[in-house]
């Protein structure tokens, strides 16, 4: 199966090596931020350092050889990674919820989302949408973290602004390499301002903890059939509509049927959901990752590569990200995505017809919303998919009378009668 990409590819296409960046700038940003919140939740359920160790390794695993092989597989840079918004859902659980009943709810939620991906009505979903308004969510998702760009000088302001003038500079002069420009000057940065603590980390093989599943009701309601919502709407749509509107027609079938079965193989071992990457996509999936569309999907296999590398030595990843100051991974994340806000907003507003309902869409996603238990990019699209409908039904019941005469006076005038 290969997918049908929009646009020829630049015969002058450089290497592969700005996609290996971007496939291991997509892991840095993943480590960087999502993975906190599983730190978070291992300390709301009391986890031991081997069982949080153990978390880590099997969310890259599974990130890691679902993404090597649809990448290779479908030639598309297939980015996934694990569900962000689950865990943050799991920390609420915990401690009342035990380990044995997390892995039980991981391994029901698996088989209902291979289920969904079977019967292929997902695919109609994401039809369904229109493409100024998933631009606008996209547009939303990762306007925050432009934001942080900007923030991050309130606590370092010596990291953060020259490392937004590094990357205008590089971008200027060397836009193919400007986010590894600014990655190296914010890590020297840091270190000549004794802002790291590299002494602190150390270098160690990880070892997975099985943990035999248990299935009860209350694990079951209450956490895996959230668990299948919020990633489907909250990884799955956003990660569909990011392939999309990069031109890559690919169905989420084979995605959401590969990402089941590898959940299926790490939940034991601590492993939540596998999904489709909503964020960190969008580095992979772009012309930064390689002007020839056609081989970005190098992209996602190298991303998927640098996982296994992170699922090796999990347990020197804690202490690495933080060997390093906050407002230079925020910094660093934000820059890396400027090129993703750009190429969104500019599809959000490129359809007069649907510019009001994507604003309308990217408000809702990027105000951070939760409502139901679901999170803002779920009701993003609803909200703006409700408000392209009612605008545009307004724009056809308005234009219906202005075409009504037309077609009476060119029957009058053949038939010779008089108006009526």
């Amino acid at each position: 199966m290969r997918s049908t990409l929009s646009g020829a590819p630049d015969a002058h296409a450089h290497g592969p090596m700005s996609a290996i960046l971007a496939g291991l700038l997509a892991v840095a940003v993943s480590y960087a931020g999502p993975l906190l919140i599983f730190f978070q939740a291992a300390h709301a359920g009391n986890m031991s350092p081997e069982m949080t160790t153990s978390w880590v390794w099997a969310i890259s695993v599974g990130a890691g050889v679902s993404g090597i092989f649809l990448s290779w597989f479908l030639k598309v840079p297939v980015v996934t990674a694990w569900s962000a918004p689950g865990t943050a859902l799991l920390i609420t659980l915990f401690p009342a919820i035990t380990m044995p009943e997390v892995v039980g709810a991981y391994i029901t939620a698996a088989v209902l989302i291979f289920v969904v991906g079977v019967s292929g009505y997902f695919d109609k979903l994401v039809r369904m949408i229109p493409r100024g308004v998933a631009a606008g969510m996209m547009a939303g998702i990762l306007f925050q973290f432009g934001l942080n760009v900007f923030k991050a000088t309130a606590s370092m302001p010596e990291i953060a602004l020259s490392m937004i003038v590094v990357y205008l500079l590089a971008r200027r002069f060397f836009a193919r390499y400007a986010v590894l420009l600014v990655l190296l000057a914010g890590v020297l940065l840091s270190w000549s301002l004794g802002q790291t603590q590299f002494q602190r980390v150390t270098l160690e093989i990880a070892t997975p903890v099985f943990t035999l599943p248990q299935w009860t009701w209350q694990s079951t309601l209450s956490f895996a059939l959230p668990l299948v919502l919020v990633s489907l709407t909250g990884q799955f749509l956003p990660g569909m509509a990011i392939l999309q509107l990069s031109g890559y027609h690919t169905p989420a079938r084979p995605i959401i049927m590969v990402t089941s079965l590898t959940s299926l193989a790490v939940a034991a071992f601590g492993g939540i959901t596998t999904v489709l990457a909503a964020i960190t996509a969008a580095l992979c999936t772009g012309k930064d990752a390689h002007e020839d569309p056609g081989k970005r999907y190098i992209a996602g296999i190298a991303n998927g590569v640098f996982y296994l590398v992170g699922a090796l030595f999990a347990g020197s990843i804690v202490t690495l990200f933080a060997a390093l100051p906050p407002a230079f991974v925020a910094a660093l994340a934000g820059l890396a995505l400027i090129g993703a806000i750009t190429s969104n907003v500019v599809a959000a507003m490129e359809q007069p017809e649907h510019r009001e309902s994507a604003i309308v869409c990217f408000l809702a996603t990027a105000s951070g919303m939760t409502f139901l238990g679901l999170g803002s990019a779920f009701w993003g699209i609803v909200i703006g998919s409700l408000a392209h409908a009612i605008l545009s039904w307004r724009k056809r019941s308005q234009a219906a009378p202005a075409v009504a005469p037309a077609v009476r006076s060119t029957t009058t005038s053949t038939g010779g009668g008089a108006p009526r």
